[in-house]
C-alpha cells in the first residue's frame, strides 16, 4: 500500500464525501472496485472482485447488503484529496440505512445502466439524494456492451432528472474507460463538508457491526468537532463508553489517533450490545452531553414483515435461539421472541425489515449455523381497534382477537412505483388491479412507462415481484415505500386438521377473498398431508362457520386376506371389527403434519 493512503487530512476543503446510487445490477460494485484501484487504495494487480461486499451472500446475489465506507486519497492539481465513499446497500429493505448514508454525504454519483436505462430504484434513490440537497453527478455505465443504448439512456436521464447533456459522464466500469473523469468530477463538482459554527463533537452513526473482540463498532461521519480517545455519549440510548479504537477504512479498518470534522471512520465502542448503537443517533463528549443538540433525522428501524421460524428437528431449538442471538448482535433491526405451534413445536417469531431481509437471515441461519428450518407464510402488522376503544397491533393470525370485540381493522399501505417498457403496461395494470392496487399516476419516458400505485403491503410480500418479472419478461422493476394504514374489512381464517386448529396455517384475508383462499389451501392440503389409518377432515373456518372442507381417506388394510373359503359370516365379522377400530382411531387419532407437506402448502 502507498504511504499516502494513511495520510491524515485535516483541511476540510480537501475532503469529499460521496455515495453511489443505482438500481441493482447497474455496475455500482464494479465501479467501486475500479475507483479503489485507480486511487491506489488497493493494488492495481489485485484480481479480487466485489471488494466491499465481504459477505458471500452479497457476492452471490450481486447486491450490497451492508453499508461499507472506504477512504481514498487522490492527487489533483498538486493537492492530495481525501475521498470518502460510503457504499450504500442495494435493496429497498435497507432504505433507512441508505437515507442515513446520504445524510453523511455532500454528493452522489447517479449510476445508470446503458442497456437498461432508468429503473425504479434509480428514481427512488435519486429522490432521497435530492431531498438531502446533494450534488448529483449522472454517470452512464456499460457503454462497451453491444446491447448498450447510450443515447436513449442519456435522453431518458435528461428528461427525468433535468440534467444537461454535457453533465453526463459515459463510462465502462468493466474496462475502466473514462473512470478518471469521475474522480475529476467528484473533486471539482462535489462541495467539501460545510464548516460548522460549533466545535462541539457531533458524530452521525450511519451503520454498525459487531466484532467478537472489539464489541459494537459504529460507522460514523464527524459533523463537527474532533473525535479522540475520551468518554463518549450516545444521545438516543443514553449510553456512555470510552472507545477502544478509532480509525478509518482502507478498505480494511485502520487505527488512527483521531477523526476530524468532515471525516468518515469508525469507533470501536467495546459495548457488548449492538442495540446501544442506533442508525442516525448522535455521538458526543460525555462532558457536554446536556448542551449538545442531536442531529436531525433519527428514527428507530421498524420491523414490517413477521415470520415464524421452526427447526425441522425440534432438538435444534436451542441451537436456533443461540444462532439468532448471534445474528442479532450484528443486526440491530432484527427482533425475535419465542413461539409454539402444536404442528411444528417450538420456534421463534421474527420481525424483519422486508422480505429480502428475511431471505438473507434464513440463508445465513442455514449456511453459517447448519440449521434446517421451516418458515411460515410472512405476515404484516395489523392495527385493530376494539369496541372498548383499546387499540392493539398484531403480528400474526394467532394474536387476532374475537371478531365480536373488533370495531375496526387497518392494514399497512405502500406507495409502489413500477418502471416498464410501454408494451407491458396493460398487462401490469390488470395484474396490479387483482392485487388491490390503485393507480395514482402514470407517465412516459421514451419507450418506458412509470406507474405509481398505492397497494396493501400484504399483497407485496408474497410473490408480487416474481409475477411482475414474469408478465414483463423480466423488464419491469419496482420500488416501494411504506406509507400509512388504511381501514380494511379483514377476517381470520382458521385451518383445522382432524378438528384441531393449526395456527401455523391460519391466515388473515380480506372478507371477499377469504372463502376462495380457504378452498384453495384446503384442496392443496388434501394432496400433501399424509394419509392415516383412519379418515379425517381438513377444514377452513371463519369463527364457527366452516367455509371449505376436504376429506382425506384412510388406508384400508385387507383383514380378510388370510381367509380362504368358509362361511361368509367370518368375513363380515372381521370387517365389522376393523370398522369399530377405525371409528375409535377417528375419535382419538392424531394427524402429524410432515415437513414436506407444510413446505408444499407454503409454496402454494
Amino acid at each position: 500500500m502507498s504511504n499516502q493512503i494513511i495520510t491524515h487530512t485535516t483541511d476540510v476543503s480537501l475532503i469529499r464525501n460521496f455515495s453511489i446510487i443505482a438500481h441493482i445490477d447497474h455496475g455500482k460494485t464494479t465501479l467501486t472496485d475500479v475507483l479503489l484501484k485507480l486511487t491506489g487504495t488497493i493494488s492495481k494487480e489485485s484480481t479480487e472482485k466485489r471488494i466491499m461486499d465481504s459477505n458471500p451472500i452479497e457476492q452471490e446475489k450481486g447486491v450490497t447488503i451492508k453499508l461499507a465506507p472506504v477512504r481514498m486519497i487522490h492527487e489533483h492539481n498538486g493537492s492530495s484529496y481525501q475521498l470518502n465513499l460510503i457504499d450504500t446497500p442495494g435493496h429497498v429493505d435497507f432504505g433507512y440505512e441508505v437515507d442515513r448514508s446520504l445524510a453523511a454525504c455532500e454528493g452522489a454519483l447517479l449510476l445508470i445502466d446503458a442497456t437498461q436505462g432508468i429503473q425504479a430504484q434509480t428514481l427512488a434513490n435519486y429522490d432521497k439524494a435530492h431531498q438531502h440537497n446533494l450534488k448529483i453527478i449522472p454517470v452512464i455505465n456499460k457503454i462497451d456492451l453491444a446491447s448498450a443504448e447510450t443515447e436513449a439512456a442519456a435522453l431518458e436521464c435528461m428528461e427525468t432528472f433535468g440534467v444537461n447533456e454535457g453533465d453526463i459522464i459515459y463510462v465502462s466500469a468493466k474496462t475502466g474507460k473514462n473512470v478518471e473523469q469521475i474522480l475529476k468530477a467528484i473533486i471539482e463538482q462535489i462541495p467539501p463538508p460545510k464548516k460548522q459554527e460549533t466545535n462541539d463533537l457531533r458524530a452521525l452513526i450511519v451503520t454498525s457491526i459487531y466484532d467478537n473482540h472489539q464489541g459494537a463498532i459504529a460507522y460514523v461521519r464527524i459533523v463537527s468537532g474532533t473525535l479522540k480517545q475520551q468518554s463518549l455519549h450516545l444521545i438516543a440510548t443514553n449510553a456512555t463508553f470510552t472507545p477502544t479504537e478509532i480509525g478509518f477504512f482502507n478498505p480494511k479498518r485502520k487505527a488512527i489517533e483521531q477523526l476530524n470534522e468532515g471525516e468518515v471512520g469508525y469507533i470501536a465502542t467495546g459495548l457488548k450490545n449492538i442495540n446501544f448503537l442506533k442508525i442516525g443517533d448522535t455521538i458526543t463528549n460525555s462532558e457536554i452531553k446536556k448542551k449538545v443538540k442531536p442531529l436531525s433525522g433519527f428514527k428507530e428501524p421498524q420491523s414490517v414483515v413477521f415470520m415464524e421460524i421452526f427447526p425441522i428437528d425440534n432438538g435444534d431449538f436451542k441451537l436456533l435461539i443461540d444462532a439468532m442471538g448471534k445474528l442479532a448482535l450484528h443486526d440491530s433491526a432484527l427482533s425475535y421472541s419465542s413461539t409454539h405451534s402444536t404442528a411444528l413445536g417450538n420456534g421463534l417469531r421474527v420481525g424483519f425489515l422486508g422480505i429480502f431481509h428475511a431471505e438473507i437471515i434464513r440463508e445465513r441461519l442455514k449456511r453459517e449455523f447448519n440449521l434446517d428450518l421451516i418458515a411460515t407464510a410472512p405476515n404484516v402488522q395489523y392495527k385493530i381497534k376494539k369496541k372498548n376503544q383499546e387499540e392493539i397491533i398484531i403480528n400474526n393470525p394467532a394474536e387476532f382477537p374475537d371478531p365480536s370485540l373488533i370495531s375496526q381493522i387497518s392494514e399497512p399501505q405502500c406507495s409502489l412505483t413500477v418502471f416498464t417498457p410501454i408494451q407491458y403496461t396493460p398487462t401490469i395494470l390488470k395484474y396490479t388491479q387483482s392485487k388491490r392496487a390503485k393507480l395514482v399516476n402514470s407517465s412516459s419516458f421514451g419507450q418506458r412507462s412509470k406507474l405509481d400505485f398505492t397497494i396493501p403491503f400484504s399483497e407485496l410480500i408474497t410473490d408480487f415481484h416474481d409475477q411482475l418479472k414474469s408478465i414483463s419478461s423480466g423488464f419491469a422493476s419496482m420500488e416501494y415505500q411504506l406509507d400509512n394504514y388504511q381501514r380494511v374489512n379483514a377476517i381470520k381464517v382458521d385451518i383445522l386438521v382432524n378438528h384441531e386448529v393449526v395456527e401455523a396455517l391460519s391466515f388473515i384475508s380480506i372478507k371477499e377473498d377469504a372463502e376462495k383462499r380457504g378452498r384453495k389451501l384446503v384442496k392443496k392440503l388434501k394432496e400433501v398431508v399424509p394419509r392415516q389409518m383412519f379418515e379425517f377432515p381438513i377444514q377452513a373456518a371463519i369463527g364457527g362457520k366452516i367455509i371449505a372442507r376436504e376429506t382425506v381417506k384412510g388406508f384400508r388394510k385387507d383383514v380378510t386376506a388370510k381367509l380362504y373359503g368358509g362361511d361368509v359370516t367370518r368375513r363380515m365379522k372381521l370387517l365389522r371389527k376393523q370398522s369399530k377400530g377405525k371409528k375409535k382411531l377417528k375419535q382419538f387419532g392424531k394427524v402429524e403434519l410432515n415437513q414436506e407437506a407444510f413446505l408444499a402448502v407454503l409454496k402454494s
